[in-house]
């Protein structure tokens, strides 16, 4: 299976596309799809590079799943309401490829590939450069998505003997009250 990662972010998301055999994983492609070509007030013209950069990805690679970082939120919240905008962006051209999205949190990728999730940037690289036989440490953006892509290669088996077990469909019929479902 060929999954590919997505690091959002407003001025560069990065994507890393690995593929699992069993317990095996190979590096298949890395990189960032940069906004910075923009007029930088032109959130429309960004959003629209992450759009077609993550569709030209999902085009060249191939994967038959995605994994994308859930938004934190910042002490900001004029940030956190960008990056959730080209996060949404990532998501589009993955929902309009038809492609099977998992969702997780920078917390759990890191725990996944570091072994805590106060992990910094330079650990995640220096992990995803070992796990993945990589000759040189990727860039920041890119060893994140990279991550992510390790992180859903290892939690998709879990999940797929989970599903075997049980009956793991999301709860169609919750309420939402004052914020909370039940």
């Amino acid at each position: 299976m060929r999954i590919l990662g997505i690091d959002p972010g407003l001025q560069r998301t990065g994507f890393g596309v690995v593929e699992v055999q069993g317990a095996a994983l190979r590096y298949v492609a890395s990189g960032t799809i940069s906004t910075l070509e923009a007029t930088r007030g032109n959130l429309p013209a960004r959003l629209k590079i992450i759009f077609a950069g993550v569709a030209e990805v999902m085009q060249r690679y191939q994967p038959e799943a995605a994994s994308v970082e859930i938004v934190f939120v910042n002490v900001n919240p004029q940030s956190t309401l960008l990056l959730g905008q080209a996060r949404g962006a990532a998501l589009a051209a993955l929902v309009q490829g038809e492609m099977p999205v998992a969702e997780y949190t920078a917390l759990q990728m890191k725990k996944a590939i570091v072994g805590h999730g106060l992990a910094n940037k330079g650990q995640v690289q220096e992990m995803v450069m070992r796990l993945l036989k990589l000759p040189g440490l990727p860039g920041k953006d890119a060893a994140d998505a990279l991550g992510l892509a390790i992180t859903h290669a290892h939690a998709a088996r879990s999940f797929q003997a989970l599903g075997a077990a049980t009956d793991l469909n999301r709860r169609s019929h919750a309420q939402y009250k004052r914020g909370r479902t039940y």
